[in-house]
């Protein structure tokens, strides 16, 4: 089976994507598919790559981060498609290269690949305090009618989980099909867990060795609402010996740190790319709080369940997806009053049981990343056979 992504923004400087269109191309040769990559470049130039083939368009670089150039050459991509043939091509975003595959007259079959959610990333974070959800995407419209338009054009539409697949329906999406994200499962793992380095952490938060330790590893971003754990936590720390250290980095750094200034319960750690201090860190935590009610997958609390840390997690996004009562508390997201209750209630909890049930689940309800791949490469092979 030959596969074509429409990769808008795959870069080599990028983030997230980069990271997930690397493995796509790896798990492809390891399965014996073709896969082939059409990015945007600063030329017009084909390599090969983790055993498939990237063919970059040239185009401008974006004025507001250079590190990305645009996809806007649609008849170049177009001419490439037909010289390629695939089995199936990928329109991987909603914006030039969804509306670049699904413009395109041949007879593969078309997958719109829908990983973000602008609506819940911005309006519902920015709005969600004077209007309801609904109203809120009521508002937006607009936008739904031109995903439905957009997704109309293709055979179907994957997402990263269940939450989302029937946000999708109910906009009258087309065929959303839930193909969830995986992660490393052996790295991430409770038997990091360091007594002596969760007592450091501890320490470093005014806490005895018989405090509650808890972890937010985080963008510092409006959509990933810090502000309500920060608040949430403090309001806790005031009846229980409650530490909180936050990972993380971003654009509200300033004003996450004015936040947290008056509170030695709470520390912000800073951003770190080593991995393996910060899988044994969250190892060696007690819970994991996560804010965010925007994303369509919950990475880093995938990696919290695997590394057996009960979880604290809104009722909205991706994030839900991944939690059950055997191992969680879910409050209403944004609400720093709910957010408390849900701490309180797992504070109570028995966590030896709660790490159990997280044990469980990483065993049997999250995927590794060749196992996302298999997944969706299996789903296409049945999908072409029909």
């Amino acid at each position: 089976m030959k596969i074509v992504d429409v990769a808008e923004f795959y870069t080599d400087e990028g983030g997230g994507v980069k990271t997930y269109i690397n493995h796509k191309l790896k798990a492809a040769a390891k399965s014996g598919h073709e896969m082939v990559i059409i990015a945007p470049g600063v030329k017009d130039r084909e390599e090969k790559r983790f055993g498939g083939r990237v063919i970059w368009v040239k185009g401008p670089r974006l004025p507001l981060d250079p590190r990305y150039v645009i996809l806007w050459r649609k008849k170049r991509v177009h001419e490439i498609l037909d010289r390629e043939k695939p089995d199936v091509v990928e329109g991987s975003s909603i914006w030039s290269g969804g509306n670049f595959v699904g413009s395109w007259k041949g007879s593969s079959h078309k997958s719109l690949i829908f990983h973000q959610d602008p609506v819940a990333v911005y309006p519902q974070t920015f709005l969600g305090n004077l209007l309801s959800y609904k109203q809120i995407d009521k508002l937006f419209g607009f936008f739904w009618r031109y995903i439905r338009r957009l997704s109309s054009r293709f055979d179907t539409t994957i997402v990263s989980g269940n939450w989302l697949k029937q946000r999708l329906s109910t906009f009258g999406v087309k065929n959303p099909v839930s193909v969830p994200f995986g992660i490393d499962k052996q790295f991430f793992s409770p038997s990091r867990r360091d007594s002596a380095l969760r007592e450091r952490l501890l320490a470093e938060t005014g806490l005895p060795p018989d405090g509650h330790l808890m972890i937010c590893v985080s963008r510092f971003h409006p959509e990933k609402r810090i502000s309500t754990i920060i608040d949430g936590v403090k309001e806790v720390s005031k009846k229980k010996d409650v530490g909180l250290i936050i990972y993380g980095s971003g654009p509200i750094e300033k004003w996450i740190k004015w936040k947290v200034k008056d509170c030695p319960a709470i520390r912000l750690m800073g951003f770190t790319r080593n991995r393996d201090e910060l899988a044994n860190i969250m190892a060696s935590s007690d819970y994991f709080i996560h804010g965010s009610s925007a994303e369509t997958f919950g990475l880093v609390v995938a990696e919290a369940i695997c590394s057996g840390l009960p979880l604290v997690v809104p009722d909205r996004g991706g994030a839900v997806d991944l939690a059950d009562p055997s191992y969680a508390e879910i409050y209403r997201a944004g609400d720093t009053n709910s957010l408390s209750e849900a701490l309180l209630s797992i504070l109570s909890r028995n966590r030896t049981k709660l790490s159990e049930g997280c044990r469980n689940a990483a065993e049997h309800k999250i995927c590794t990343v060749d196992e996302h791949f298999e997944h969706l490469f299996s789903f296409y092979e049945h999908f072409t056979r029909t």
